[in-house]
């Protein structure tokens, strides 16, 4: 009399459940203070691309510097509360002031748009 070996059990393992896609956001900065002929645009647009956000930045004629940064939420924060403040080695930023604006396309990329 033969008998038959146990049952395996040959379930899959679990499907992996969907992570979370980073709360995205958009703000609109005005930098303020001494911000134009220092190279804060290209500072601006490189520091960006490296966090992976989206947007543009410009000089104004007022000689303040004006971003729309698009992404991840806690990238924008980290570029308006520490990265902002300090800039490029010779920038001197007095104000940084944030407002809401609608996010763009990630794949838009980072550009640096003429003075207005």
């Amino acid at each position: 009399m033969a008998t038959s070996a146990p049952a395996t059990d040959v379930s899959s393992p679990p499907a992996p459940q969907p992570q979370p896609e980073p709360a995205r956001k958009a703000v609109r900065v005005v930098v303020k203070g001494r911000v134009t002929g220092v190279g804060f645009r290209d500072w601006t647009a490189s520091t960006a691309e490296s966090l992976g956000l989206a947007g543009w930045v410009r000089n104004r004629r007022d000689g303040s510097v004006e971003a729309l940064l698009s992404g991840d939420a806690a990238k924008i924060e980290d570029m308006i509360v520490r990265r902002f403040p300090v800039g490029p080695p010779a920038a001197t930023v007095t104000a940084v002031v944030p407002s809401p604006a609608e996010p763009v396309d990630p794949s838009a990329g980072f550009e640096i748009k003429f003075t207005v």
